[in-house]
C-alpha cells in the first residue's frame, strides 16, 4: 500500500522551492537590446517628455551640476595639504572623470530614446535585481545630496545677507543656519522653501527650469573668470616652488577628494528623452562640461596658490580669505555670489535628475505607476517631482544632514563602476543579433568583477600605507583580468571567424544576409564609440573601487544594509509588477549592416 506523502514539511520544501525559482527568474532578467530597424523611439503621443534642450543646454546642465561652492572651497583646502601640487591632483583626477565619461557618452548616444540613466544601461546590459539595486544606491546619494546642498544653499543666502548692517545679527539660526536640538534634529526655516521654489520650477516645464539653470550657470562661470584675472595679477610665482613640497603620495591622496568636485556630468545622460538632437548632443553634452569644469578648477587652482603660501590657507573659505589679504575683498564678495549661484544649480539639477530616475522606475513597473505619470500639456514627470522635492524638504528641514555625509559618493563610486561595465558587456550583446555564448559571457563578469576587487583591494592598501608591493599586486591582477578579458574574448571569437566568413558569402547570394563583426569590440560607426574597450572601462572600474575604498567604513555598511533592505523590498513588491518589456521604445544603436558586395 502506498504512502502520500503530503506532510506539510514537504508541501513547505515545495513552496519555498517556487517562490525562490520565481524570484530568480525575475531578478536575473533584463531588457531586450532592440535594434532601430526593430522599434522607433518613442513617438510624439505627448505620454513622453518634451524635446527642447539643445547641446548648449546640456553642456550648462553638466556644469550646473558639477560646479558648487566646493570650488571656492575644496581647491583651497587641499591645497593646504598637497601645495601647489593640488593643479596635479585635479588634473589626475579630472583625467579619471575624461574616462568615466567616455563611458557614458558612448550609452548615452546607445540609449538616445528614453530617461534613466546608469539603471537603464545597467537593466539591459546585467539584470533587473542589479538595476534596482543601482537606482537605491543613486537615490539615496541624491536624496542625502540635496538635502545637505539645501541647507548650505540657505546658510549662504543668509551669511549673505548679514552683509548688510539690517540683517547683522538679526536672523534667528533656525532660519538659515540651522537651530541644532541634540544629535539628529535641526531646524532649518529656509532650506525646504528654497526647494519648494525650485520643484515649482521644475513643474513648469524643462523649457523654464533650463532658463534659469542656464541664467545662473554662466553668471558662476562668469564669476569663476573673474575671480581667476583678478587673482592672476596677485600671483607670485616664488610661491609654487616648491611645487610639490610634500611628496607624490598626498597628491594621489589629492585626486581621491577632489575626484568628487568633478561628480554631476552623469546628469546629462539623464536628459536624453528632452534632448532635441540625443544622440549626437549627449556626448557632446557630458565630455564638453566635464571639459569645461576641469578648466576652470585648475584656474583657480593656480590662482590661489601662487597668491598666498600654500601653508597660509585657511580652511573654511580660502579663496575669500586670500583674496581679502591682498586688500580685494570685493572679490570676496563675488565668490558669495558665485556660491549662491553655484549651489543653486546643484540642488536644480539634483531634483530635475532625480525626478527622471523615479519616472523610469515607474514606467518599468519596480514603483507604483504614480511616477510613470507625465503632465500632458507641461510634459513633466509632475508626481515623480513632487515626491523628490518633499522627500527632500522633510530630510533639509528637519534633520542634521551633515551627519549622514560620510556615507555619501558609495552610489556615485557604484554608478560609474557599473556604467563602465556596461560599455564592455554591451559590446558582446550590440555587434549582432546574437549574443556571445553564455559560458564566455561568465567569464568575461568574472573578469570584470576581478578587476573591481582588485581596485577595492588597491584602496585599502593604499589607504592604510601597507607595503606599496601589495598594492602593485592588486595592479597586476587587474591588468591580467583586463588582459584576459580583452584576449579571450578577442580568441572565442576569432575561432568562429572562418565559418562566419563562409555563412557571410553563402548567404550573399540567398534569401538572408548576416553581418558579424570581426572584432567583439571593434567601435561602431554610428553614434559616439568610447575608445579601448575592454580597457578603457577597466580603468575606470579600478579606479572608482579604488576611491571605494578611501571612503569611511560607515560608507561600507550603509552599501551593504541598503543593497540587503532593496532585495527585500524587490522580493515583495518589485518582482511581482515589474515589466521589462513596458517601454518598447529603446533602442540601442548598433553597427550598420555591411551593403552588399
Amino acid at each position: 500500500m502506498g504512502i502520500r506523502s503530503n506532510s506539510p514539511s514537504s508541501s513547505f520544501s515545495s513552496s519555498s522551492s517556487t517562490c525562490c525559482s520565481r524570484f530568480l527568474s525575475s531578478a536575473l532578467r533584463s531588457k531586450r537590446v532592440i535594434s532601430p530597424s526593430e522599434k522607433t523611439a518613442r513617438d510624439n503621443s505627448g505620454h513622453g517628455l518634451s524635446r527642447r534642450l539643445g547641446v548648449f543646454d546640456l553642456i550648462l546642465l553638466g556644469i550646473g551640476a558639477s560646479i558648487g561652492a566646493g570650488i571656492f572651497v575644496v581647491t583651497g583646502t587641499v591645497a593646504h595639504d598637497v601645495g601647489p601640487a593640488v593643479t596635479l591632483s585635479f588634473i589626475f583626477a579630472g583625467a579619471s572623470c575624461v574616462i568615466n565619461a567616455l563611458c557614458y557618452a558612448e550609452l548615452a548616444s546607445r540609449f538616445p530614446a528614453v530617461v534613466g540613466g546608469a539603471y537603464l544601461y545597467t537593466y539591459t546590459a546585467f539584470n533587473e535585481l542589479t538595476a534596482f539595486l543601482v537606482f537605491s544606491q543613486l537615490m539615496l546619494d541624491y536624496h542625502i545630496g540635496a538635502a545637505s546642498i539645501a541647507r548650505s544653499l540657505a546658510n549662504y543666502i543668509v551669511t549673505f545677507l548679514e552683509i548688510f548692517p539690517v540683517f547683522k545679527d538679526n536672523i534667528p539660526k533656525w532660519i538659515g543656519h540651522g537651530l541644532n536640538i541634540g544629535n539628529v534634529l535641526s531646524i532649518n526655516a529656509l532650506a525646504p522653501i528654497l526647494l519648494i521654489l525650485l520643484t515649482l520650477i521644475l513643474c513648469l516645464g524643462v523649457r523654464e527650469s533650463s532658463a534659469v539653470n542656464s541664467f545662473m550657470t554662466v553668471t558662476k562661470i562668469i564669476i569663476v573668470i573673474v575671480v581667476i584675472f583678478a587673482g592672476a595679477f596677485e600671483v607670485d610665482v616664488s610661491n609654487w616652488s616648491p611645487f610639490v613640497p610634500n611628496g607624490i603620495r598626498p597628491v594621489f591622496t589629492g585626486a581621491t577628494v577632489v575626484f568628487f568636485a568633478y561628480v554631476g556630468f552623469d546628469a546629462v545622460a539623464n536628459s536624453a528623452e528632452e534632448s532635441k538632437k540625443p544622440q549626437r548632443d549627449l556626448p557632446i553634452g557630458i565630455i564638453g562640461s566635464l571639459l569645461v569644469c576641469i578648466a576652470l578648477y585648475i584656474g583657480v587652482c593656480l590662482v590661489i596658490t601662487g597668491m598666498v603660501p600654500y601653508s597660509l590657507l585657511g580652511e573654511e573659505a580660502p579663496l575669500a580669505e586670500a583674496f581679502k589679504s591682498k586688500g580685494l575683498k570685493f572679490v570676496s564678495v563675488l565668490i558669495s555670489i558665485g556660491a549662491i549661484a553655484g549651489l543653486t544649480t546643484a540642488l536644480l539639477v539634483g531634483l530635475y535628475v532625480q525626478s527622471r530616475l523615479y519616472l523610469g522606475l515607474g514606467r518599468d513597473g519596480l514603483l507604483p505607476a504614480i511616477f510613470a505619470k507625465v503632465h500632458p500639456k507641461r510634459h513633466t514627470p509632475l508626481h515623480s517631482q513632487i515626491w523628490v522635492g518633499c522627500v527632500a524638504s522633510i530630510m533639509a528641514g528637519l534633520l542634521n544632514v551633515r551627519m549622514l555625509s560620510h556615507i555619501l559618493s558609495v552610489g556615485t563610486l557604484t554608478g560609474y563602476s557599473v556604467v563602465s561595465a556596461c560599455v564592455v558587456v554591451l559590446r558582446w550583446k550590440g555587434k549582432t543579433n546574437i549574443e556571445v555564448s553564455s559560458a564566455k559571457r561568465r567569464e568575461g563578469v568574472i573578469c570584470l568583477i576581478a578587476v573591481a576587487v582588485s581596485g577595492f583591494a588597491a584602496g585599502l592598501l593604499f589607504r592604510y600605507e601597507t607595503s606599496i608591493i601589495f598594492v602593485i599586486l592588486a595592479i597586476i591582477v587587474a591588468v591580467g583580468a583586463s588582459l584576459a578579458l580583452h584576449f579571450r574574448q578577442k580568441t572565442s571569437h576569432n575561432r568562429k571567424k572562418t565559418s562566419d566568413h563562409f555563412m557571410s558569402r553563402t548567404v550573399r547570394h540567398g534569401f538572408v544576409r548576416r553581418r558579424l563583426s570581426t572584432e567583439v569590440y571593434a567601435a561602431d560607426s554610428v553614434g559616439f564609440s568610447c575608445p579601448g574597450v575592454p580597457i578603457v572601462p577597466n580603468v575606470c572600474i579600478f579606479f572608482n573601487m579604488f576611491l571605494f575604498g578611501q571612503l569611511h567604513h560607515e560608507a561600507w555598511v550603509r552599501f551593504v544594509i541598503l543593497s540587503i533592505l532593496m532585495v527585500g523590498v524587490y522580493a515583495i513588491y518589485g518582482q511581482y509588477h515589474a515589466d521589462p518589456t513596458a517601454d518598447e521604445s529603446i533602442v540601442y544603436h548598433e553597427a550598420p549592416e555591411e551593403p552588399p558586395q
